[in-house]
C-alpha cells in the first residue's frame, strides 16, 4: 500500500503543522509554507487538521497510485490530470490502483498541496514529520522527493465526496496586498522611510527561499533613512511574517525555515491572517504592504476564523478541530 513518484517535481515535500513552540531552542516552526491550503486538504478528506501532505513548489510530480485511495488537491492551481482527464482542486478525488496522477502548467500561486486519506509512513523529530529543508530533517531524511522514490501508508481509507465551491476558494493573485502592524523598531526609522515602504510595490527576488523572501526596491533615499544607526542593535527575535530592513534598504521577510533571532532593524510584521499567503509567492510576484492597528488586525483575523468554521461546519460538522492560521 503506497504512492510511487514516477517523477518528483522541483521540490516536493512532506509537511504537516510543523514544529511550533520551539524557537527558543533556534529550532523554526517550520510546516507547510501555505497552512491554510494544507489545512483545507485535510478538511475536504475528513482527515484531522495536522495530517502529514506532500508540499508541491513551482512544477508538480507524476505519481502512481498503488492503492485504491482519495485524495484532495489545494493551494497553487496546476493543470492536473488522472489517467489524462482533468481534475479539478479543493475537491474530494477517488483515485484506483495503478492510476497516474500528473501535474502540468502552473497556472496561479507558487504551492499546492496533496491531502491523502491515509498516514504517510514516515519517522518524526521533535514530534512532527514536517521536513526541514534548509537544516535537513524530519520527513524524507530531510530532503525533497526524488525520482522514483515510493512512500508507504497506513490507515487508508476512502472519503466522503465533497468539495469547496469556487467562491470560497483562496484566490492567489500574482500582486497581493498584505496587511501589517509596525514592528518594534519602527522609531528607528524616518518618516520618509516609512512612507516609501508602504508606497512602493516591491518585487520578491529569485534569491528567496523557504528561510526568508527577499524584496526590492531598497526604500532608503538618504543618508539618515535608519535614525540612531551609530547605535548598535542587540538581536532579537524573528517569526514569520517579521519584515526586516538590512543596510541595502532592501526588505527581507522571515519565512517559515527563517532564523529565530536578527540583527537588523523589524520595520513591520505581517498580521496573522495573512501569514499563510506567502506561502504562494514566487520570484517576480509584485506585493505592497498596507498599515493597519492591532484591533483591525484582530478583526480581520476574527473574519477569517468565522469564515473557516462556516466551512468547516459545512463540510465535517462532526470536526471540532480549530483551524490555525
Amino acid at each position: 500500500m503506497s504512492i510511487y513518484f514516477i517523477r518528483p517535481g522541483l521540490q516536493t515535500s512532506i509537511q504537516d503543522f510543523g514544529r511550533p513552540g520551539l524557537m527558543h531552542c533556534g529550532i523554526p516552526q517550520g510546516g507547510a509554507a501555505d497552512i491554510l491550503s494544507m489545512q483545507l486538504a485535510n478538511l475536504l478528506l475528513g482527515n484531522c487538521l495536522n495530517n502529514p501532505v506532500f508540499e508541491l513548489t513551482l512544477t508538480g510530480p507524476v505519481i502512481r497510485f498503488e492503492c485504491d485511495i482519495s485524495i484532495a488537491i489545494t493551494g497553487a492551481q496546476f493543470n492536473v490530470l488522472l489517467n489524462k482527464i482533468t481534475v479539478e482542486n479543493y475537491k474530494v478525488i477517488k483515485v484506483k490502483r495503478g492510476d497516474i496522477l500528473e501535474f502540468g502548467q502552473l497556472l496561479s500561486g507558487t504551492r499546492a498541496y496533496i491531502g491523502l486519506s491515509a498516514k504517510i509512513s514516515t519517522s518524526q523529530a521533535f514530534n512532527s514529520v514536517s521536513t526541514h529543508l534548509i537544516s535537513h530533517f524530519g520527513g524524507n531524511k530531510g530532503k525533497a522527493i526524488s525520482y522514483e522514490e515510493r512512500f508507504h501508508l497506513k490507515n487508508i481509507r476512502i472519503a466522503k465526496s465533497a468539495h469547496i465551491d469556487r467562491s470560497l476558494q483562496p484566490c492567489y493573485q500574482s500582486r497581493p496586498l498584505l496587511r501589517v502592524i509596525y514592528g518594534p523598531e519602527k522609531k528607528r526609522f524616518t518618516k520618509l522611510t516609512l512612507n516609501n515602504f508602504f508606497r512602493k510595490t516591491f518585487q520578491v527576488s529569485a534569491q528567496s527561499n523557504r528561510m526568508g523572501i527577499r524584496l526590492s526596491p531598497s526604500i532608503i533615499v538618504d543618508s539618515k533613512a535608519i535614525m540612531d544607526s551609530s547605535d548598535e542593535m542587540i538581536s532579537s527575535g524573528l517569526y514569520p511574517g517579521s519584515i526586516q530592513i538590512p543596510n541595502n534598504g532592501e526588505p527581507i521577510i522571515s519565512f517559515i525555515e527563517g532564523q529565530t533571532i536578527g540583527g537588523y532593524p523589524r520595520i513591520a510584521h505581517i498580521i496573522r491572517a495573512d501569514l499563510h499567503r506567502l506561502g504562494q509567492l514566487k520570484a517576480q510576484d509584485k506585493i505592497n504592504f498596507q498599515l493597519v492597528n492591532q484591533a483591525q488586525a484582530r478583526e480581520i483575523l476574527l473574519k477569517k476564523m468565522k469564515y473557516l468554521e462556516n466551512l468547516k461546519n459545512n463540510l465535517a460538522p462532526e470536526n471540532n478541530e480549530s483551524f490555525i492560521l
